[in-house]
Parts: C-alpha cells; sequence; structure tokens
C-alpha cells in the first residue's frame, strides 16, 4: 500500500520510565501529526508522575497481538520515537524479542524499513533520574545494560541518542528529510 510521505505521521512509543520523561512529553507536545504508543508500564508512569499530554492518537499495549502495529504495513507512519526506552525495552529489541507493542512496534517498524530513534535510560555508568514526586536519584545501570546500549546503536535504521538535545536535533532532522524526500 502506498501512502504519501507528507500523509505519513511520526510514532511514538513511551515505555515506563520516568528517566526525561517530562522533557519527552515537551517535545512531543510541540510535534504535530503524531500519534502516541503506551507500553502498560508507560500508562501507570504517566499517571504515577501526573504527567500530561497534547496528542490527539494514543494508542495502548492492551491487545495479546499488538493490534496498532498494522499500521506500519500500511506505510501509516514515516519514523518511530522510543523515547524514553527502559534497559528491559532494549535488551527485548537487542535479543529480537517482540511480545508487547512498544517492541512490536520496533520489529515492525524495521521490518517495513521505518527508520527508528530511541533515547535509551541506560547510556553512562552513572546518572540521575527523575524518580516520582519530583526527587532525583542517581542510578547506576549494569554492566549487561550498557552492552545492550552499545549493541542496539549497531542495528539498522535506528539512531540511538544519549539526551535530549540530541533527541530533538535527531528528530528534527528526520522531519527534514521526509520533507524533503517528500
Amino acid at each position: 500500500m502506498s501512502t504519501d510521505i507528507k500523509q505519513q505521521r511520526l510514532a511514538w512509543a513511551i515505555t515506563g520510565s520516568g528517566h526525561y520523561l517530562r522533557e519527552c512529553l515537551d517535545i512531543i507536545n510541540t510535534l504535530q501529526d503524531v500519534d502516541l504508543f503506551l507500553s502498560r508500564a508507560a500508562a501507570e508512569v504517566l499517571q504515577q508522575y501526573g504527567y500530561k499530554h497534547n496528542v490527539g492518537k494514543v494508542f495502548q499495549d492492551k491487545t495479546a497481538s499488538s493490534v496498532p502495529v498494522e499500521l506500519f504495513y500500511q506505510a501509516h507512519y514515516h519514523s518511530l520515537v522510543i523515547a524514553p526506552a527502559t534497559s528491559n525495552t532494549i535488551a527485548k529489541m537487542v535479543c529480537g524479542i517482540s511480545d508487547n507493542l512498544v517492541t512490536n512496534l520496533y520489529a515492525q517498524a524495521g521490518k517495513t524499513r521505518v527508520p527508528s530513534i530511541i533515547f535509551a535510560c541506560d547510556t553512562a555508568p552513572e546518572l540521575e533520574s527523575e524518580a516520582p514526586r519530583e526527587h532525583m536519584v542517581k542510578v547506576y545501570p549494569r554492566k549487561i545494560d550498557l552492552n545492550n546500549i552499545a549493541n542496539i546503536k549497531t542495528f539498522e535504521a535506528t539512531t540511538v541518542v544519549e539526551d535530549m538535545l540530541s533527541l530533538n536535533v535527531s528528530i528534527q532532522a528526520r522531519l527534514r528529510a521526509v520533507i524533503h524526500n517528500g
């Protein structure tokens, strides 16, 4: 099925992390033509943190077969953003496991040659992350988490970013590329 690239949208998936979640939502709220995909944990975390979004179309992980991924087969999306992405999600994607909405989106984006941009939570040996009720905590990603980040950086059509500036720059570059190629 052929879709005019100008009619395609950006798919944005959120996993169950509060790490820079507020900042991700700030970026989402500046974008047009974006659909939001929430893992089960993301839906809980958004509520727990009390965060809101201004996106019209929201898909939640409520079906065993991740029904919304069929939109990738219909060329509905030009890009996939997964931000923030937990270490669990990254580990599954590195191993090729697609057993929930977000990991299925990543697999189907790859199979339909839709580029992905990932903001992974565990990118450094030590970092600060926001916990519920607006306080910061130190976290120390495990060696396996850091190895999985290194591995996913080698995947085709996948850009891994490590901070909000890089996430925003990568998204804007992708949107310019879509417009230019459209």
